[in-house]
């Protein structure tokens, strides 16, 4: 995982629930009977079918796996200040996950959520909070870079199944985070994009399961793909030589590599298409092949803002600091679900969907290394044969 920098809107101008929030009235005692009813599921007394599928569409994740995400994080959230709803009753473990999946997986605000619930909004924010450290500090392993050669290996072999790159170890791409934020905001101009959005970026390197094995965020969004790859420890590493120098596959003498876009620069560990209009048949058939496996990470980043909404939409003025630790917090949960087994639910966007970072169009980067320049030769001789 790469190194990270570091609540929604006022009162006054706070959104409605979403279609996709706990209760679809905001009277107390809908709400009520609506949270009664899941409780029951979390508890362990699941009534239909039917029932189980409101769980996941809310909470986001089976049943199995809300009871996994439990018990990774009951030491951190049972060891500090307990929580209660308004009326006083003591909330359990489960609530207090509930509640903080319903947060981070919804988008709504704080109001409405602890309407829902029957809690105050600092409650919320206080539960959101302590379920955000509690998953940083133990579900890390969920996030990590291919530990064994096996684990690599497999990865090489999922790859080249897909559009036959040898090699291949992953596929890097980023997206923007957007916020709101005032103009009497003394940074508000440093979080200001090429789109006039204020934005944060993510950059993620995605294995072909849709995992997350790499991550980089807290970057203003007006940083270019090229900037913010050569700020991470990933691509010093890869520098050095530390990283993507395993054994190879076919090609025996070409590195380990990963593939981008056009807005990263070709390097000899991370292979982009060529560019230009007047390409050869050889380099045309390299580039369909490798933006092919590209997609990848486009459905990951894609996947990841369609469940965990909170950070699919735009902040009001959210602390820059503690932003990072939740689009982590986000990432780790994607992988959770994936590590789980998890099965998407059919009301959620379609995982084909690319469509993660709207109304940013693909920079280019005019970046060549002559080692890199050699690599993504090799490769498009080696589909065409020659």
């Amino acid at each position: 995982m790469g190194p990270l920098r570091g609540n929604k809107k006022k009162r006054k101008v706070e959104k409605k629930a979403e279609d996709n929030s706990l209760v679809s009235g905001s009277s107390e005692e809908g709400s009520t009977d609506s949270w009664d009813i899941l409780s029951k599921i979390i508890a362990g007394n699941p009534s239909s079918s039917q029932l189980l599928d409101k769980f996941k569409s809310t909470f986001k994740v089976s049943r199995k796996t809300f009871e996994y995400i439990c018990s990774l994080v009951k030491e951190h959230m049972t060891a500090k200040t307990h929580f209660a709803f308004t009326n006083g009753k003591p909330m359990s473990l489960n609530d207090q996950v509930a509640l903080a999946l319903i947060r981070l997986g919804s988008g709504n605000s704080l109001i409405s959520i602890g309407d829902s619930f029957g809690a105050h909004h600092s409650t919320v924010s206080q539960v959101t909070w302590r379920f955000v450290e509690a998953i940083e500090e133990k579900g890390l392993q969920h996030l990590q870079w291919p530990s064994t050669e096996q684990e690599i290996t497999e990865i090489k072999s999922k790859f080249e199944k897909i559009q036959g790159l040898p090699n291949c170890c992953g596929a890097i791409d980023t997206t923007h985070i957007t916020m709101l934020l005032t103009s009497s905001d003394p940074e508000a101009n440093t979080w200001l994009d090429r789109k006039e959005n204020h934005s944060m970026i993510l950059q993620a390197i995605v294995d072909p399961d849709l995992r997350f094995r790499n991550i980089v965020t807290g970057w203003p969004g007006k940083m270019n793909d090229s900037s913010v790859l050569q700020s991470s420890n990933f691509f010093k590493l890869c520098q050095k030589g530390e990283k993507l120098n395993g054994n190879k596959i076919h090609l025996s003498k070409e590195t380990e590599y990963i593939i981008g876009d056009s807005g990263f620069p070709l390097l000899p560990w991370l292979v982009t298409p060529y560019q230009g209009k007047e390409l050869s048949e050889t380099e045309a058939e390299f580039n369909k092949r490798l933006l092919a496996t590209h997609v990848v990470a486009q459905r990951a980043l894609a996947r990841l803002k369609d469940v965990w909404r909170m950070i699919r939409g735009e902040m009001w003025r959210p602390d820059k600091h503690k932003l990072p630790r939740f689009i982590l917090v986000c990432c780790i949960l994607h992988n959770i679900v994936i590590d789980m087994e998890d099965e998407v639910s059919d009301d959620l966007p379609s995982p084909s969907s690319l469509h993660h970072d709207p109304g940013y169009k693909q920079e280019v980067c005019e970046s060549i290394d002559k080692a890199g320049s050699i690599l993504r030769d090799k490769l498009s001789m080696y589909f065409s044969g020659k």
